[in-house]
Formats: structure tokens, sequence, C-alpha cells
């Protein structure tokens, strides 16, 4: 195939492009490295700097020489539209969003920052698959986090209503909790519109927070791990965790620690997006697809690691702090994702050996820690 990939340089489109080069597909990889700036602007590194894609692609090319890589940002709907018209991809993958809650909700600048560059760059990859290659398969990644935390189980995008004698299908209702969930139930909104009117084919995958390092689990090759984020404002919780464990600092749970929700590691999302590659709609037609294998509370996850981790002589200590969200920590949470295993999905379950695996690769750049980014700043 001839696959797009907006936001390669990211922890989930490296991994994918990664992946991806070692089945012969021919690849087209676009990024402008606002990630890497808006880290920089704010003073926070990952656990290391990787190279720029321009460099790293050398590694892949060694699988497949067919890849080529653009620093183009998508919010350009000029440049967008001279990629999609050159290559006429078969798919296009889209990580192109900033990706962070805590950023969202830092300051005015930010949130209209992610609104904007969220939206715009969906809005552009829709517009020009509409006019260029309609039959073109859109891959997006969306948020387990649109759906909130409602006082009923979660479907897989789509609900039944029966009112009044009457009954119709709609987008399960969704409930944001900072302006980045915000933006990506706008995208789900606006690639719905984008379907039922001009005939798109797009899976949308609604995916809980990721964890790990290696996009492949049975080669575990440290040249082509992602951008590794463990701060406050990029970094996700579980590998925040195992951080905060290797450098000896308390687990950070917030608030009660109840809050529930559904993880993901790195390996079965490039599963999962691989499936759905497999498994293109038909036009006209929006997929949609919780992406995420077991559900935990904050507090499993904090217990879950310390006990791992003392295997081999990492003894954490669990240290609860105000939440600085406004979320709700006890609630009910129930969420269906029975769809992406319909297609063949055979999930990796998170153990030790896993949290272990994560923490000595954290343990090999343990110098390169700065526990000065870790404790959270940005509360709303």
């Amino acid at each position: 195939m001839k696959i797009l990939i907006l936001g390669a340089d990211g922890y989930l489109g490296w991994s994918m492009a990664a992946s991806l080069s070692e089945d012969n597909h021919e690849l087209i990889l676009v990024d402008n490295y606002s990630k890497r700036k808006y880290m920089k602007e704010l003073n926070r590194t990952p656990l290391c700097k990787m190279p720029l894609v321009t460099t790293r692609i050398k590694i892949l090319k060694r699988l497949n020489k067919n890849i080529s890589f653009y620093e183009i940002d998508c919010m350009s709907y000029k440049k967008m539209k001279s990629i999609i018209k050159k290559h006429k991809p078969d798919a296009i993958i889209h990580f192109a969003e900033l990706p962070s809650a805590p950023f969202s909700m830092l300051n005015n600048k930010y949130g209209w920052d992610t609104l904007h560059n969220n939206l715009q760059s969906t809005f552009n990859l829709l517009h020009c698959i509409k006019d260029i290659v309609p039959d073109c398969h859109i891959i997006k990644l969306g948020t387990m986090g649109e759906y909130g935390t409602p006082n009923i189980d979660i479907e897989e995008g789509w609900i039944n209503i029966r009112h009044k004698n009457r009954k119709d299908k709609f987008l399960f209702p969704r409930q944001g909790s900072s302006l980045y969930h915000m933006s990506k139930i706008m995208d789900t909104d606006l690639i719905w519109f984008y379907v039922r009117n001009y005939g798109l084919n797009v899976t949308d995958l609604m995916q809980g927070p990721v964890y790990g390092i290696y996009y492949d689990d049975k080669h575990k090759n440290d040249e082509l791990v992602p951008t590794f984020t463990y701060d406050d404002i990029f970094g996700t919780v579980l590998n925040r965790f195992i951080v905060q464990a290797v450098v000896g600092t308390p687990l950070t749970v917030y608030g009660s620690g109840s809050q529930t929700r559904g993880y993901i590691n790195v390996v079965d999302t490039i599963k999962c997006i691989k499936l759905t590659l497999e498994n293109k709609p038909k036009n006209g037609e929006l997929a949609i697809y919780n992406q995420f294998t077991e559900q935990f509370t904050v507090n499993e996850l904090a217990n879950l690691v310390k006990k791992s981790l003392a295997r081999i002589d990492i003894f954490a200590k669990i240290k609860k702090v105000s939440n600085p969200r406004i979320e709700k920590e006890k609630h009910y949470y129930n969420a269906k994702h029975s769809n992406i295993k319909k297609l063949g999905l055979k999930p990796l379950k998170l153990d030790k050996n896993i949290i272990i695996d994560i923490a000595e690769y954290v343990s090999r750049h343990k110098n390169n820690i700065n526990t000065k980014i870790i404790q959270p700043r940005v509360n709303w």
C-alpha cells in the first residue's frame, strides 16, 4: 500500500513508521516538529533526545528504500494538498495533533493552539481527500477521553436510541475533560459530517492512555524507540510512574487514585492500526473502535509498578497529591472494546515483565532524568 503518516515524529507516529517499514509499503512521512518546539518552549525534555526524522529515516531505509519525508505543517491546506495530490495515498494515518490535556489547559495561548492545530489539520485532511482521493482510507487517532465518565456503559462509538416510539442511531454522547479532549470531540463530529455528506471512509480509534517503549515485543531495538516523555505536561501516567520509581521519587497519584481508564501497550496500538488498514470501511461509513485492552484505576497501576520493580531491587513509594484536574475521582466506568478483538487482536496484557522492561530502558538513561519537571504544575 501507499501510506501517508501525519505526525510521524511523535511517540505513536514514529513507532508506526518503524513497524510499517518492515512490511514493504511505500511510506510518506510528514511532521513539522511542533511538539519538539513546544517542549523546548516549556523547558520540558524527553528521556533521550532523538535525532530528527531526516536523520532517523536512514535506519528505516535499511529495511525499506521506499520512504520519503516532508517537513510541513498540516495546518497549511496548500502544503497538505500538494502532498496528497502528488502521492495519492491508499491510506492516511492521522497523528498530526497536539496530544496533551495539561498543555491545552495551561493558558489561553496553548488552549487555542491545541484547538486550532487539531481542527485545522483534520479539516484540511478531510477536504483534500474529498477533492483528490475520495476512496482513500483515513485512520484517525481519537481518544477514550472523548466519552468522559458517564454513568452508563460506554459503547463503541455509537448508541441506539428509542424515543417516543421512534428509534435512531447516534454518535455516543461525549463530554471531554480538557480542551484537548474537546478538540478530539469536534474532530469526530467533523469526520462524521464529511463521511455522511461526501461518502468518505474513515476509521476513528478511541484510544486509551498508552505505555511502553518498543513497537514490537519480539524485536527490542533501542535504535528505533520513539521519543519517551515523562514530564507533567506530555508524559503518560504509567511511563511517568516508572521514571519516578527508577529515580527514587514517590509515585504521585492524583487525588484518591480511583480514576479508572482503559490502557494499551504501544505494541497493541500498532497491531490495531495494522488491523484497521486491512479492514477498510465502505464508502460512507465511519468505523469507530474503542482501542484499549485493560481497565485500571490509578491506584492499581501504582501498586503494580511498586510490586513489579521490587523484583529488580527498585523499591518505590506511593504518594497521593492534590488532584490538579477537574475530574470525577469515584465513578462508574465500563467501556466496551470487543470490535478490535473481532478483527483479530490478541491483546498484550500488562504484567511485571513489561514494567521491568520499561524500567530497564529508563535505568540505562537514568542520568538524563530531570526530577524538576515531573510534579504537576498545570491546574484546572
